[in-house]
């Protein structure tokens, strides 16, 4: 019988357990339909989800199918929870994610099917609640399709054109459907195992419609994994039973786990044995003496398992994309032993890893590090039902980052008497959210490979704290350049001392970057109330997509930093008199905007922390000194092997002259309006983010300057058109503008969609609407280019300032307009400028190639509906047989 883990996955109140209770009956799981509302759910287990009518804690039941066993994992949807969820997609072998007829693809939809996305996990749709008013299958279809893959097809239509729809999806499909007119369910069933096709199915779980469907649909499209014969597990989930005996949720995902068999941790960490194993249906559970590959089970006698593990073959997890963005300090009542308290908490970290308990001895107080509001108050709640623990918390604090802004080198020393390590490392800079990178190039001949893997596992294991206000670094690379030991008097804890205090010089030597943490939001309020909501937004340094309008209320979209949307939710409610909604949710680390009242707030100093030193440790006349971290670099034993400073040219050095290459020079040759905004603004230089101000303590006699040069911007070239300012410098665009404008603009529109598709950059077409009186502004698609219009009191020119300075942290971009100020604020931002006159002439030499390749092919593909396109495909077949 075929094995399959499936997944529950939905924003919260999308119906996602009244899904999960309708499959169980429908499947004959259980005899008696529950609901969530009356607090009977089946898979509503805890007495915290019955009351709040949520789910906190992934669940598991077995639905036995006719050729099929599913095995049911019911995930938290509240966005406070979502690190649970996204533990648990790790092992499943496919997902049907929930999204509600009525509210469509919400903010925590797009943040799990991007979860689904980089897990790989391959996912059928169910669109619930489609007896309410307002829930338009045709609509909801199109959206799906639009925000998250044209890959959704709706498995309710007729068979044909199922069949013609998915089999666009693939080439097999397309081949298969042109010879049979039908596609099989095994070529449909690879296609969904490849993230090609999403299968939606419509329906309302709570009157047991289209549930039927979606279970035939799971037994015939579900992919399953094929498993090895070696043994291999995947930890999910940590929990107790009620008798408090700790349990090890796990999948199988290759051989079998037998009772009593002998389970290692990562690198042997921890070798214990499997005492039971128990497969869970909701809260009842079954003891079986294997688990074959593919068994969801719950393991007994494991006592240093932790989620996320993998087991045999599995490799480790490297840890959750979401994680907590506030910090909060535990109030213990009156009488409470503190370390009794962290003992009670370490127990429920086992559970939830990223509370990262921490216990500050200098300061005597515990932190947790907590999603929202939600998960603190389910937090008061266990730790009182199952300690009889009565804390409180205080005001959550943000939760900072910290990073730097170019490459550093970091020398740790430790030589106290008999013992000795020296490590030299690179630190480099790396791109938002991609964490801590570890790597070495030592030679061996100067360290062995022994000491070198012991450095980098020291470098794994402690989180490593920043110097600016003592926040845990992130997005960098940690390179190991060189090393020593003593032949005698060496220890592996020797180099623990060398290798925490290089890391702490090297970021006291560099230029530290703040990174705050950001939301992205859904506002949804009445239409009145959206100029005031805009303001507080761009008084918060928010960022806002243009208003899209439903019926009487409008949605915004965006992001802005944690600090000052955290309580937003409570003002938005009292001006809209409890008619708006703010949706949260983890957007990353951004460069904090005002980096120097931060520091000086926290008050943080770094030579104050102990714990932390950047300063090393040598040995002379047979006894250890200090040495502070700022002459450590004059002191070193080896040498790191690399100089980050820049090479000077000689000054009789002729200049080699330039090659001409397509607007390659274009800002060089803006000589004298570059001449002009340097004197007045200062050297022009590509900007990935504000420049933090120099660090408040002293730099040590003699130590050099490090500049960093900033990256080449990869990826597709961007374009931005000032619209109205082209039309009036072309002739014949002004004088069809003098009887329509309208006709110019569009004139304009087909002129840039054959460049675009020409020259295969991305093309901005921004015109300015700031006199129409109430206008939101808007970004449609035109053809495939992008067509801006202005809200209401912005130009153009403000509008390409702020596009021109985000899109050119990543790529090439150029801006074609004649506007002088214009031309200012492009080279400040290391764009490039192309006039009027220079871009007619580049578009009339585009236009001449595409008219030779027209008449070399006499004529031009052009689109078709789908169905046209396949019959004709057919006639050709048929023509060439």
């Amino acid at each position: 019988m075929k094995k399959l883990v499936i997944g529950i996955l939905a924003h919260v109140d999308a119906g996602k357990t009244t899904l999960s209770e309708a499959l169980l009956y429908e499947s004959g799981a259980i005899r008696r339909l529950g609901r969530v509302d009356h607090k009977d759910a089946f898979l509503d287990t805890d007495a915290m989800e019955r009351e709040r009518g949520i789910t906190i804690f992934s669940k598991q039941a077995v639905l036995p199918l006719e050729d099929t066993e599913v095995t049911l994992l019911d995930t938290p949807g509240h966005v406070d929870f979502s690190a649970e969820t996204e533990r648990t997609l790790r092992v499943l072998d496919c997902a049907v994610l929930v999204v509600s007829g009525t509210d469509g693809v919400q903010a925590h939809t797009r943040t799990l099917w991007r979860l689904l996305e980089r897990y790989g996990v391959p996912v059928l749709l169910f669109v619930n609640k489609m007896d309410l008013a307002g829930a338009d299958r045709t609509a909801v279809l199109e959206e799906l399709r639009q925000r998250l893959g044209a890959g959704c097809v709706d498995f309710g239509a007729a068979p044909e054109q199922v069949a013609e729809e998915a089999a666009v999806c693939g080439e097999a499909a397309l081949e298969e459907f042109l010879e049979t007119g039908a596609v099989t369910d095994g070529t449909l069933r690879q296609l969904v195992g490849e993230r090609a096709l999403f299968p939606c199915f419509f329906g309302s779980a709570l009157k047991l419609e289209g549930v039927k469907a979606l279970l035939e649909g799971l037994e015939r499209y579900a992919p399953a994994p094929a498993y090895p014969a070696e043994f291999g597990a995947r930890v999910y989930k940590i929990s107790r039973d009620g008798q408090g005996a700790r349990l090890t949720h796990l999948k199988v995902t290759g051989g079998t786990l037998r009772v009593k068999d002998l389970l290692r941790g990562p690198g042997g960490a921890w070798e214990e044995k499997a005492d039971q194993l128990r497969i869970y249906s909701g809260a009842k559970f079954k003891t079986v003496e294997e688990a074959p590959a593919g068994t969801v089970v719950a393991v007994t006698g494991l006592s240093r398992s932790l989620p996320g593990e993998g087991l045999g073959f599995e490799g480790q997890w490297t840890g959750p994309v979401l994680s907590p963005v506030l910090t909060y300090q535990v109030q213990l009542a009156e009488g409470t032993d503190p370390h009794t308290a962290l003992m009670k908490l370490r127990q429920l970290e086992e559970e939830d890893p990223q509370l990262h308990v921490s216990w500050s001895e200098a300061a005597k107080e515990l932190r947790v590090q907590l999603m929202g509001e939600v998960q603190l108050e389910i937090l008061g709640r266990l730790l009182r039902d199952r300690f009889g623990m009565e804390v409180t918390f205080g005001t959550g604090a943000i939760l900072y980052r910290e990073t730097i802004a170019a490459p550093a080198i970091g020398i740790g020393h430790f030589e106290p008497l008999r013992h000795y390590a020296e490590v030299h490392l690179l630190l480099e800079p790396l791109p938002r959210g991609s964490g801590l990178v570890f790597a070495s190039r030592c030679p061996e001949d100067q360290l062995d490979r022994n000491w070198q893997r012991l450095i980098l596992t020291h470098l794994a294991e402690k989180e490593h704290l920043g110097v600016l206000t003592g926040s845990p670094i992130t997005d960098l690379k940690i390179t190991l350049l060189a090393g020593r030991a003593h032949d005698k008097h060496t220890e592996g804890g020797d180099f623990r001392q060398a290798t925490y205090r290089a890391v702490r010089q090297g970021l006291m030597s560099a230029q530290s970057v703040l990174l705050e943490p950001w939301y992205t939001f859904r506002l949804e309020l009445p239409a009145a109330q959206v100029g005031r909501a805009i303001s507080d937004l761009q008084r918060m340094n928010g960022e806002t997509d243009p208003p899209e309008t439903f019926g009487e209320e409008t949605v915004l979209t965006g992001a802005a930093p944690v600090a000052a949307l955290r309580d937003y939710a409570r003002e938005v409610t009292a001006y809209t008199r409890g008619q708006g909604r703010l949706f949260c949710q983890s957007g990353g680390y951004r460069p904090c905007a005002d980096q120097a009242a931060v520091v000086e707030a926290l008050g943080y100093d770094p030579d104050r922390d102990v714990e932390n030193t950047a300063d090393s440790v040598f040995c002379t006349h047979g006894a250890g000194y200090n040495v502070k971290w700022d002459q450590v670099p004059a002191m070193a034993h080896v040498s790191s092997g690399l100089s980050l400073e820049e090479e000077e040219a000689p000054e009789d050095t002729a200049p080699q002259p330039r090659q001409a290459m397509d607007y390659a020079g274009t800002l060089a040759q803006d000589k004298e309006l570059q001449s002009i905004f340097e004197r007045t603004y200062g050297p022009v230089k590509q900007r990935s983010f504000q420049p933090p101000p120099k660090p408040r303590r002293p730099v040590s006699e003699g130590a050099e300057e490090k500049r960093s040069i900033p990256p080449r911007p990869t990826g597709p070239e961007y374009l931005l058109v000032d619209g109205y300012n082209i039309i009036f410098a072309w002739d014949e665009l002004k004088a069809i503008a003098r009887e329509n404008l309208d006709a110019a603009r569009k004139a304009l529109c087909d002129i840039l969609c054959n460049y675009q598709g020409y020259r295969k950059c991305r093309v901005i077409l921004v015109f300015d609407a700031y006199k129409v009186k109430g206008g939101q502004g808007s970004v449609e698609k035109y053809h495939n280019i992008r067509l801006v219009y202005t809200k209401e009191a912005e130009t153009a020119d403000a509008y390409i300032e702020r596009a021109t300075y985000e899109i050119g942290k990543h790529h090439r971009v150029r801006v074609a307009t004649s506007d002088g100020p214009e031309q200012l604020i492009i080279l400040g931002h290391g764009a490039l400028r192309l006039s009027a006159s220079a871009f007619r002439a580049e578009v009339e030499e585009v236009q001449g190639r595409i008219a030779d390749v027209l008449a070399q092919n006499n004529r031009a593909a052009g689109s078709r509906p789908v169905r046209a396109a396949l019959e004709k495909a057919q006639q050709e077949k048929e023509d060439a047989t």
